[in-house]
This record gives C-alpha cells, sequence and structure tokens, in this order.
C-alpha cells in the first residue's frame, strides 16, 4: 500500500527558506543537481537550478488540507512541479494560496485551517515517524515497515527491493 508521508526536512529553515550553498556548499550543490537530473531524465522528470532550500511547512499543511479533500496527488504533483521545475518558494504563503486557487481548492478554507494549525499534529507525527525510521534526506521509501530506499533512484532499485519483500508483506 502507498502512503505518503510529508516530512519536513529543513524546520529550521526560515520562511523565506535559505541558500542550498549553506547546506550544500560550492560543488556539492552542483553534484546534487547532477544526480537529480540523471535520476529524472529517464522518466521526463526536469529539475531547473535550485537555489532556495524551503521551508517545507506551509507545503505540507496544504497536502494534509489537499487530502482532506481527496486532491492529494494533485497537490503533491504540483508543489513538486513549483518548486523542482519552476523554481517557486512553496514555503511562502502567496506562492501556496495560487497553487491551492490553481487547482479549484479554497484559499480560504486554507487559511482558517492553517491559523487554527489543524495539521501541525499530522507533521509532528511524520517528523517522530521520520526519527523512528531514521529519515535524513527526501524521499525516502520505506518497503515493508523495514528497508529504506534514500533518493531518487532508478527503477531496478525499486523492483529488486519490491521483490525482496514480496514474500513478506504480511509480517
Amino acid at each position: 500500500m502507498e502512503n505518503w508521508i510529508g516530512y519536513e526536512l529543513h524546520p529550521e529553515a526560515p520562511p523565506a527558506g535559505k541558500p542550498l550553498a549553506s547546506i550544500c556548499p560550492g560543488p556539492d550543490a552542483d553534484r546534487v543537481l547532477q544526480s537529480l537530473r540523471a535520476a529524472g531524465a529517464p522518466y521526463g522528470v526536469v529539475f531547473n537550478r535550485i537555489e532556495i532550500v524551503v521551508n517545507s511547512r506551509l507545503a505540507l499543511e496544504a497536502s494534509e488540507f489537499a487530502r482532506d479533500r481527496g486532491r492529494f496527488t494533485e497537490i503533491h504533483t504540483r508543489l513538486f512541479q513549483a518548486y523542482f521545475r519552476e523554481g517557486q518558494n512553496i514555503g511562502e504563503k502567496p506562492v501556496i494560496l495560487g497553487l491551492l486557487r490553481e487547482l479549484g481548492l479554497d484559499e480560504n478554507e486554507f487559511n482558517a485551517a492553517h491559523e487554527q494549525g489543524l495539521y501541525l499534529p499530522r507533521l509532528q507525527r511524520a517528523r517522530e515517524l521520520g526519527r523512528e525510521y531514521g529519515i535524513t534526506a527526501v524521499p525516502t521509501f520505506i518497503i515493508n515497515g523495514k528497508e529504506r530506499i534514500v533518493g531518487a533512484q532508478a527503477y531496478r532499485v525499486f523492483q529488486r527491493a519490491l521483490e525482496n519483500h514480496s514474500g513478506r508483506l504480511g509480517e
């Protein structure tokens, strides 16, 4: 069963984000981008240069808001495109509101939920799960509650892992 859980990787980042170079200095940032591009290319996934590491809390709240309305996949895909392809700062409220509006989701309802902190307990639980599983990067895929696949990996990596666990899914 597939279950996406929004994990806030850099909760310390200010709302405006922080330069990627402060996390991955110099050539490390270039290597990260090259790796992303190489992993995405076979699937038509394009990654533009990432300059800012955003605080994803607001985007994760918007994802939970959309999940409650049966629209999680749409917002998840749109947030991914906005950040990685278009270079938008998905930590900024006007960007999030624009994406919600674009998908036909009620921004006033989202604002009310955000102001009430409605989705913060879910995000806290996701952080706790992340600590339990030793999450240090996103995406991280957990298979059968045990095996971790970290980052954008080739299809064959997932295929092997799923084959290894196919007989043990009921464990």
